[in-house]
């Protein structure tokens, strides 16, 4: 039998719904993805710590979970809200529920939501703090919210980057041995382990560092070429990081991925800034501003730079076809390149790995 829960917007908006994976209560920033398949891939996206995610599309978990859907080492959303959830998915390799895997990580969902309503209010009045309740009142999870940080006040880098540094041994996804052994260095903000199988396939010799890692740290590795991954946060609370990226450019190649792309973008001067409500879904159109060529991206971040502040020996090399926001920047002198979508999909198309090759071209020109 189903328990009563609700989600509650820090406006003071209430949603009654009914429970499912873990009884409690979960807190964060309240986001909508407009994907309508990844599901696995989204809760385990490091990109999504200390935010509660809202699926548009109505039925989730008709696929089950895989244990090749995953992105990192576990769930990484506060909590999950959604219109319905399937409790007898089909899939060849299917291991359980959605609602057994939100259960055995204590990840907090609610169902028999109108998401579509709450995507609007987010639309409409931005992103908000907001929190799933199923031992509590309504009222006093607001109050209980109200005393908890707010999601542009906490650094979620340093809870989600790798403790320890590491090789990734997992074999590649069968692309064109292209990388010749290049032996390129992932610094974690909260990477996808998709990245980590497209670097691998395409010949490159992969290990990651812990956000932690100096530019001496990473520099004293000889590396052919470095990767500034995804990561969930406001840039402006990561001086640290831009620092350490400061340092290495113009003596090893850079490139950029979301997170990583605003990193780079501080260390060469810019501003960042926080988007009303953010981009995240698989569907957003990009294009390329010197072929003209329109592509279809899978994106998932809250902040973007400002193009304003852009210096002049930096290019601006993607722009958002919705709202004409910096989707890529490449630097006119120095090898560093970085993109604000996520080139690596999972979930989303693949039309856009290119970059992979455009990066790994760029570490042998340089090399």
């Amino acid at each position: 039998m189903t328990k009563k829960a609700f989600l509650v917007l820090e406006d003071g908006s209430i949603y009654p719904g009914e429970s499912f994976g873990y009884e409690g209560e979960a807190y964060g920033e309240i986001v909508f993805n407009t994907s309508m398949t990844g599901y696995q891939e989204i809760l385990t996206d490091p990109s999504y710590t200390g935010q509660i995610v809202v699926p548009t599309y109505p039925l989730l978990g008709n696929y089950g979970i895989t244990s090749s859907d995953i992105e990192s080492s576990q769930i990484q959303v506060s909590g999950f809200v959604v219109r319905q959830y399937c409790e007898e998915p089909s899939h060849t390799e299917v291991t359980g529920t959605i609602n057994e895997y939100l259960t055995s990580q204590e990840i907090v969902g609610i169902s028999e939501i109108d998401t579509r309503a709450v995507t609007r209010k987010i639309r409409s009045k931005g992103v908000m703090m907001g929190v799933i309740t199923v031992n509590i009142s309504p009222e006093q999870a607001l109050q209980q919210l109200k005393n908890k940080p707010s999601y542009d006040e906490q650094n979620f880098v340093q809870k989600v980057t790798t403790n320890e540094r590491y090789q990734w041994t997992e074999s590649g996804l069968g692309y064109d041995h292209i990388a010749d052994n290049l032996r390129i260095l992932v610094s974690d903000y909260g990477l996808k382990y998709n990245i980590l199988r497209i670097l691998k396939g395409k010949g490159c010799d992969v290990e990651v560092f812990p956000s932690s890692a100096t530019s001496n740290d990473l520099l004293a590795q000889n590396p052919d070429g470095i990767l500034l991954s995804p990561g969930p946060g406001d840039p402006e609370l990561l001086d640290h990081l831009v620092t350490t990226t400061e340092d290495i450019l113009g003596k090893v190649p850079v490139m950029g991925i979301c997170l990583g792309n605003q990193i780079l973008a501080k260390s060469l001067g810019a501003k960042t800034y926080k988007l009303k409500f953010g981009h995240r879904g698989a569907n957003h159109p990009v294009k390329d501003t010197a072929s003209g060529r329109i592509y279809i991206t899978a994106q998932n971040h809250g902040y973007s730079i400002d193009p304003e502040s852009l210096p002049s020996d930096v290019t601006v090399t993607h722009i958002s076809m919705n709202d004409y926001t910096v989707e890529g920047i490449r630097h006119r002198s120095l090898p560093a390149l970085s993109i604000q979508y996520h080139s690596e999909a999972s979930p989303g198309p693949k039309d856009n790995e290119y970059i992979f090759d455009d990066f790994i071209e760029m570490v042998k020109e340089t090399k």
